[in-house]
């Protein structure tokens, strides 16, 4: 009798997880794909008008700058403040504004400077929704399925930003742009009410509690604990090197495909369509596969993959093998970040998980654009295959400093090989 009642718990638990699980990635999804169709209306909409690199660089600064500012509060709101309702309020923002926008628009007022504003609010809006995402799924997902989600997770992300540019550039030859901006208020209302009103998440322990500190105190107190913490400096210390190195390959390859292979709208269209297949392909493949018992193993083999590959990418000579290489870095993405996330999302208590994730998201936001404040200087002084040789070879040999950290190997252990030991 009683094996039959707990039977029962656990179905009713599977039931339960698998409903929110689908619920939140769903409701994720279709909030996505909105704001990839604007994101990407956007930056066309500004190359075509302006034709200008100085005009570009301002929308991408504007994206970034935002989001970096404020990583480190929006971590420990997600820590002191009920995570759902995070999610939701910064669907929220960024809905108002780009519906503000799209009346402004309708009504004549164009002005390119309000398309900057409205990649800054957007980006304000990521930078609150990131850490609190990363801090919730723990407590809807059992710490054994983690990965699976997040494989599964990435690969819907990799397949919106596969189709989010040809439904943005078939949109823009049909409609203006103020109805893709109506299209992202719709999946954001949509998005909102998924969770609003069919998800039911616990608010968790922190945020039930009177917050006696202040937000200094409690973003300093997240410091302290990374710091007490020897796998996350670790960690964090690598994962800056790595978005330094991996920023010619992420931004400046579009450039050399247009220097060395021909300047032709489909070969720059070819690489962004098959490095989103291989991040679908190998999103899917970390969800059916798990990867090693050790997430660090994980980590340093996709560290190897991303490595060889950004060598590569440097060296061959033909255009459909440069597009093979590119497949293949792609499914290397999912199989380095997937690993690394649920590393995180194991390994630190809940009470800090916004403001760990606050941290990683300042170290996304700066070491990407700071890598490009060296090589994109250099790449119109030197050719971009050297670069990628260079930066390829270095990120190969960090996967060997993830193999030969004890810490991290230590950290990446799976929580039944911590019981055995």
């Amino acid at each position: 009798m009683r094996e039959t009642k707990d039977l029962v718990i656990e179905v009713d638990k599977e039931t339960t997880f698998r409903r929110n699980i689908i619920l939140f990635l769903g409701s994720q999804s279709i909030s996505l794909f909105g704001s990839a169709l604007v994101q990407h209306a956007i930056m066309w909409y500004i190359t075509l008008t302006t034709q200008s690199g100085a005009m570009m660089t301002i929308a991408i600064i504007c994206g970034f700058v935002p989001a970096f500012i404020l990583s480190p509060v929006a971590g420990v709101w997600a820590d002191r403040y009920n995570r759902k309702m995070l999610i939701i309020l910064s669907d929220a923002l960024i809905a108002i504004a780009t519906l503000i926008l799209a009346i402004l628009f309708l009504i004549g007022y164009d002005a390119l400077w309000l398309l900057f504003v409205m990649s800054a609010v957007r980006a304000i809006g990521t930078g609150i929704q990131n850490p609190a995402v990363g801090a919730i799924l723990p407590q809807i997902v059992p710490e054994d399925k983690l990965t699976k989600v997040s494989g599964t997770n990435g690969s819907i992300q990799a397949l919106v930003t596969l189709v989010s540019p040809m439904v943005s550039a078939a949109l823009l030859t049909i409609a203006s742009l103020e109805v893709i901006f109506f299209i992202d208020v719709i999946t954001a209302a949509i998005a909102i009410i998924i969770l609003l009103v069919f998800l039911d998440i616990p608010v968790h322990a922190k945020a039930l509690k009177k917050q006696t500190t202040s937000y200094f105190n409690d973003f300093k107190q997240g410091l302290v604990y990374i710091n007490n913490h020897s796998f996350l400096k670790s960690f964090f210390i690598f994962f800056a090197f790595f978005f330094v190195l991996v920023a010619p390959a992420a931004f400046l390859t579009p450039l050399q495909v247009a220097r060395s292979f021909g300047e032709e709208v489909w070969r720059l269209s070819a690489i962004e369509v098959t490095f989103a297949i291989g991040m679908t392909a190998g999103g899917l493949l970390i969800a059916a596969w798990g990867g090693f018992k050790n997430k660090i193993h994980t980590m340093a083999l996709s560290s190897f993959v991303i490595g060889a590959c950004t060598f590569a990418l440097g060296l061959v000579p033909v255009f459909w093998i440069y597009l093979v290489f590119m497949v293949l870095t792609g499914v290397a993405m999912p199989i380095f970040n997937t690993p690394s996330t649920v590393l995180l999302q194991e390994k630190v208590e809940g009470d800090y998980l916004g403001r760990v994730f606050g941290v990683l998201g300042m170290i996304a936001t700066s070491m990407m654009p700071l890598g490009m404040l060296v090589f994109g200087p250099i790449s119109d002084v030197i050719k971009i295959e050297w670069l990628l040789i260079g930066t390829g070879l270095l990120m190969f040999l960090q996967g060997f400093f993830l193999l030969g950290s004890k810490v991290l190997i230590e950290a990446g252990k799976s929580i039944s090989d911590e019981a055995h030991s």
